[in-house]
C-alpha cells in the first residue's frame, strides 16, 4: 500500500510551484513567488516545505538532471549501459556516452539546476524553520531537531549530487548560517563540499531517530545519514572513517537482506527490510510522481512496449554475468567467453541464447530475446527494439514495473509509474563493508560479507519460463514456465578461494559483486572513478565494445577529464564568482 509521504509528495506539488521559483540564478536568497512568511512560519507550514525538498528528490530533468538514480552519468557513461534508442535522438547524451562533453551541453545546466533546486528548498525549509520557533507558534522541539536533521540530510544529499558530477562546487547555506556580509549567490566553487557534506550528514545522524520520522517511510533516519555518510567517506578514499559507521549500522540489526533479490525492484515490497533509503514515488488517477527514467528506458515496441528505448545494457555487462562451472565469477575481462548475442538478427531468423552458466541476477537485470519480460511475455529481440544497430539488443529491466503491478499504476499508460528507487540499501552497506575489510587486509571477512549477497542470490526466485521457440515470426512460442529461463547457477566463495588468495584478487572480486548487484542503478562510473581504474577500465571498454557497434568507434576516454564541466550559462551569470574546471577552461 503506498504511504502517506508518498501521497504527500503529489499533493504538496502544487504547492511548492507557488513556494519556489524557476530562473536561471538558483541560489537567490528571496525567490519571486516565495509563499508569506504569515503563511508558512507555522508547524504545518514548515512541514509542508519539507515535503517539498523531499519531493526534489526526483529532479526536473529526465536525461541531463538524472537527479534520482544518475542513470545518465553513472551509467550512461560507464560500461553498464548504452544512451541507447536511436543515434540522432537526444545528442548531448551522445557527448556524455562518447566523453566529448562542453560546458555548453544543456545537459550540464539540467544536473546543476536540480541539485541546487534541491539545495534552495532545503534552506528555505530551514530557514522557515527557525523563524517560527522564534515566532508565538514553534514546531515542538524534539520534532523541531528532527525537520533540522532531515533538512540537513537533504542537503548534503543535493550537494553530494553536484560534487560527483562537477569537480569543485559551491556549498550554500542559509543567509543565517552565513551571516551578514555574504550572500548565497557569493559563494565561490573553491572545493569539493566534502567537509560541509559531512558536517550537515553528522548533524543527521545525531538527531534523527532509529525509525523513521513521523512514521513515514521514505524520510530519512539515522541510519540512512549513517549509510551517507559512509557512501561519502568512500567516495574520497576514507576506508577508516567509513568502518565504524558501517559497523553501526550492522551491529544494529534493524536491516537484513530480503529472501529475493527482485524484491528491491517489485512494486509490491517497497520499503521493506533491506531498503535504508528509498526515494518515493507514487501514481493516482490524475497525476504521478515518477522516477523520470522510467519510462525512457522501457522497451518501445511488443506488449510492454510504452516506453522510449533509452538506457541498454553493453554486452560487456552481459558478459560479466558469467560464471564458472563451480558457480564463481570469471573475474577477468580477458577470460570471459564471448555471449552469443542477437546483435544484427532480426526476430524472425533463428537464434539461439547462450547455454553457458549465468549468475541468475542477469535476468532481473538485463531483457533478452528469449526470456520472460516481466510477466509481459518472452521478449522477440530485435523487434522489441527501437534501434539495435546503435543501442544494442538488450534492455534494463529494474525500472520497469511487472504485468502483475500493473494495478499499482493508475497514471495514464504507465509510461510513469509509481516505483520506488531503492537509493541505499543494506546489500551497499554489505559491500561497502566488504571494500573496507579488504583494504584493512581482512580478506576473510571480505569473503564472508560479499558471501552474504551471494547466498542471497543462490537462494533468490529465479526467472522462469524454458524458451524452445528460436524463430519469432508470429506463430506460438513454446515455453516450459515450470523450468528456469537459463542455465543459472551461483556459488559462495568457499574458503580457500583464489579471488580472496590476496588484496589484489579480492579487490577484484568485491568490485564485480558490486557491479553485478547494482547493475544499471547508476554507480558504476563512479566507482570506477573512486578506485581510480576508470582510465584502464573504459579505455578496454570501449576498444572491445567498438567492435560489438560502431557508435564509439574513434572514441577515447581522457581520466583527466573525470568530470563534467559547469554549465556555461551559470558561469556567465556568475563571473568572478564561480570557476571552471581547468580541464575544459578553454572549452565552450
Amino acid at each position: 500500500m503506498k504511504n502517506i509521504l508518498k501521497y504527500s509528495l503529489i499533493c504538496t506539488l502544487l504547492l511548492s510551484i507557488s513556494l519556489f521559483y524557476s530562473c536561471e540564478d538558483f541560489l537567490e536568497k528571496e525567490p519571486p513567488g516565495a509563499a508569506a512568511g504569515t503563511v508558512m512560519e507555522s508547524p504545518e507550514g514548515v512541514e509542508a516545505l519539507l515535503i517539498g525538498a523531499y519531493s526534489t528528490l526526483q529532479g526536473a530533468g529526465r536525461f541531463g538532471g538524472a537527479l534520482a538514480t544518475d542513470w545518465t552519468y553513472g551509467g550512461g557513461a560507464s560500461d553498464d549501459c548504452y544512451k541507447g534508442t536511436s543515434s540522432g535522438d537526444q545528442n548531448n547524451f551522445n557527448e556524455v556516452e562518447q566523453y566529448a562533453v562542453l560546458p555548453t551541453n544543456a545537459y550540464m545546466s539540467e544536473r546543476w539546476r536540480d541539485a541546487y533546486n534541491g539545495v534552495a528548498r532545503t534552506n528555505q525549509t530551514l530557514s522557515f524553520l527557525w523563524a517560527t520557533q522564534a515566532g508565538s507558534n514553534p514546531v515542538e522541539e524534539s520534532r523541531a531537531k528532527e525537520i533540522e536533521g532531515e533538512a540537513k540530510f537533504l542537503r548534503a544529499w543535493y550537494h553530494f549530487k553536484a560534487t560527483i558530477v562537477f569537480r569543485n562546487i559551491p556549498y550554500i547555506k542559509t543567509q543565517e548560517e552565513l551571516g551578514e556580509g555574504l550572500l548565497p549567490e557569493e559563494i565561490p566553487n573553491d572545493s569539493e563540499g566534502w567537509d560541509e557534506i559531512e558536517a550537515d550528514l553528522q548533524f543527521a545522524v545525531d538527531n534523527l531517530p532509529e525509525e523513521s520520522p513521523l512514521g513515514e517511510p521514505g524520510r530519512a533516519n539515522k541510519y540512512s545519514a549513517m549509510a551517507m555518510k559512509a557512501k561519502v567517506h568512500l567516495y574520497q578514499n576514507e576506508y577508516g572513517q567509513a568502518k565504524p559507521l558501517l559497523d553501526n549500522i550492522i551491529d544494529a540489526g534493524k536491516y537484513r537482506l530480503v529472501d529475493n533479490y527482485n524484491d528491491n525492484f517489485d512494486m509490491a515490497t517497497e520499503n521493506n527490510e533491506e531498503s535504508i533509503f528509498e526515494i518515493q514515488a507514487a501514481t493516482s488517477g490524475s497525476n504521478h510522481s515518477s522516477m523520470l527514467l522510467a519510462g525512457p528506458v522501457m522497451h518501445q515496441q511488443g506488449p510492454a512496449g510504452i516506453g522510449w528505448g533509452f538506457y541498454q545494457p553493453s554486452q560487456n555487462l552481459f558478459e560479466a554475468f558469467q560464471v564458472t562451472e563451480d558457480g564463481l565469477p570469471v573475474l577477468d575481462v580477458e577470460d570471459r567467453k564471448p555471449l552469443a548475442h542477437d546483435m544484427g538478427i532480426g526476430s524472425a531468423e533463428e537464434f539461439h541464447p547462450t547455454e553457458e552458466y549465468l549468475d541468475p541476477r542477469v535476468d532481473w537485470t538485463i531483457s533478452r530475446r528469449g526470456i520472460d519480460y516481466l510477466g509481459w511475455g518472452i521478449c522477440e529481440g530485435r523487434s522489441w527494439i527501437r534501434e539495435q544497430p546503435n543501442g544494442g539488443p538488450y534492455m534494463t529491466k529494474k525500472f520497469m514495473h511487472s504485468f502483475d503491478n500493473q494495478s499499482l499504476n493508475n497514471y495514464g499508460s504507465g509510461f510513469d509509474n509509481g516505483k520506488n528507487f531503492r537509493a541505499i540499501r543494506y546489500s551497499h552497506v554489505l559491500l561497502w563493508r566488504a571494500e573496507v575489510a579488504v583494504e584493512d587486509g581482512d580478506l576473510n571477512l571480505a569473503r564472508q560479507l560479499v558471501n552474504q549477497v551471494r547466498e542471497r542470490a543462490q537462494k533468490s526466485e529465479v526467472v522462469k519460463g524454458r524458451v524452445s521457440t528460436y524463430i519469432f515470426d508470429g506463430r506460438p512460442i513454446e515455453v516450459d514456465w515450470d523450468q528456469p529461463a537459463a542455465n543459472y547457477k551461483i556459488e559462495v566463495y568457499p574458503a580457500g578461494a583464489d579471488a580472496f588468495s590476496s588484496q589484489e584478487q579480492a579487490r577484484k572480486a568485491v568490485r564485480l559483486e558490486q557491479r553485478l548487484e547494482f547493475a544499471t542503478e547508476g554507480m558504476r562510473f563512479f566507482d570506477l572513478r573512486r578506485w581510480g581504474i576508470d582510465g584502464e577500465v573504459l579505455n578496454n571498454y570501449i576498444e572491445q565494445d567498438s567492435k560489438f557497434r560502431t557508435f564509439l568507434s574513434g572514441v577515447s576516454y581522457n581520466p583527466n577529464k573525470d568530470y563534467w564541466p559547469l554549465p556555461q550559462s551559470q558561469l556567465d551569470i556568475q563571473r568572478g564568482i564561480l570557476s571552471q574546471d581547468p580541464n575544459f577552461e578553454k572549452e565552450k
